[in-house]
């Protein structure tokens, strides 16, 4: 999980670092690499690359693709560390959004947690450096599209092969990202050009390296490290990027991540 989240981080860095790119040009680099290993993946081991639920896959990938855009937009207007962090309130909505379609409960000190988290996404909109509104609205709405994913993918379950859905995702991502950057492209130098095909190899590697770690590790156990992402990238913008958080934006930071991983513990002893 640790390299999962480094790997994420390193992406994430790329992105804002890559921000001089049009949005949909960062989706179709970042989609366009994936796709070539995953479908070098499915064409090996002889696994049929479009799945046998089509309406659930185009559905993941669509919602999916949509999470991605925003979030790579929002990315244009504030800090990569806020953007990260507040990303991660996807659960929470996950969470609300399972009650109704998936019949499952919220408990009392759940809604604590989320209120603790909520705190934090507060702290974090009010003292940004960037001071853009716009920009934490974007990346919420990336997170709220992000949580749908979640339910998606819980319909899915295990009637498709991992990489299958990961594969119809990263396809729909570079239709849409290549289409869309025709009308904004900025031709990359050579140096650009390999940063922005490392963004799919980065992107990759952190999805296979959370795949393993969930295999191999109790849930409960695994899943709180997975917001060590969130502390890679704010080193990687501050040290980096030469980005700059005060304190209650960075205290902001810790509610949200304390509020996420106290109800994947409580959770846990729920089971």
């Amino acid at each position: 999980m640790l390299l999962s989240t480094l790997a994420f981080a390193l992406m994430n860095a790329l992105i804002k670092y890559l921000v001089v790119y049009s949005t949909l040009q960062l989706v179709f680099f970042r989609a366009i690499g994936s796709l070539a290993i995953t479908f070098s993946f499915l064409k090996a081991k002889g696994i049929p690359q479009w799945g046998n639920q089509k309406k659930l896959l185009i559905m993941r990938s669509v919602v999916g693709l949509t999470s991605m855009i925003l979030f790579f937009w929002g990315i244009h207007y504030i800090t990569i560390g806020s953007a990260v962090t507040l990303r991660y309130v996807s659960p929470i909505f996950a969470a609300i959004l399972a009650v109704f379609f998936l019949k499952e409960k919220i408990r009392p000190l759940q809604w604590l947690f989320f209120v603790m988290a909520f705190t934090g996404v507060f702290l974090i909109k009010s003292y940004d450096s960037s001071g853009s509104n716009f920009g934490v609205f974007l990346v919420l709405l990336a997170a709220f599209f992000s949580a749908i994913v979640y339910i998606v993918l819980s319909k899915i379950g295990k009637g498709d092969h991992p990489v299958v859905v990961v594969h119809y995702f990263m396809l729909t991502a570079t239709i849409v990202g290549g289409i869309g950057s025709l009308f904004q492209w900025n031709t990359p130098s050579l140096n650009d050009l390999l940063l922005l095909l490392s963004l799919g190899v980065f992107g990759f590697f952190g999805q296979l390296f959370m795949t393993k770690a969930f295999q191999n590790g109790e849930a409960h156990m695994v899943a709180p490290f997975k917001y060590v992402e969130v502390v890679f990238t704010l080193l990687f913008g501050i040290f980096v990027l030469t980005e700059t958080y005060d304190f209650l934006h960075l205290f902001g930071t810790f509610l949200v991540i304390l509020g996420l991983v106290l109800n994947v513990l409580y959770k846990s002893t729920m089971k």
